[in-house]
């Protein structure tokens, strides 16, 4: 018995663009992890994680990190440095939040 192979035709196959639409549209998250050891002691771990997506796909998600930080978005605030003095009365505006109120005694 002859089987007859089927003839793929052009309509038929997936072309890079259809595939990278795809991608872009439902989102593809890549992991690895690269561990160096040596005599059973880790040395070094590097963590990877990439995710490929659409803009819109990752906004839908809640990642929209770019909007906010100044080196990727023009209209965003730029970050502003906090000297000691800015720490020490944050700082001290906190524990004043936190301090126990004082017992009133009754009169």
């Amino acid at each position: 018995m002859v089987q007859r192979q089927r003839m793929t035709h052009s309509t038929d196959t997936s072309n890079l663009a259809d595939i990278l639409e795809r991608i872009l549209d439902k989102g593809i998250v890549i992991v690895g992890d690269i561990k160096v050891k040596l005599v059973d002691i880790e040395l070094l771990t590097i963590q990877i994680r990439l995710m490929v997506a659409s803009v819109d796909k990752a906004r839908e998600m809640g990642m929209d990190w770019w909007i906010r930080n100044p080196e990727y978005c023009s209209a965003a605030a730029p970050v502003k440095e906090l000297g000691m003095e800015d720490v020490t009365r944050r700082l001290d505006m906190l524990e004043r939040r936190l301090a126990p109120e004082p017992a009133v005694s009754p009169p």
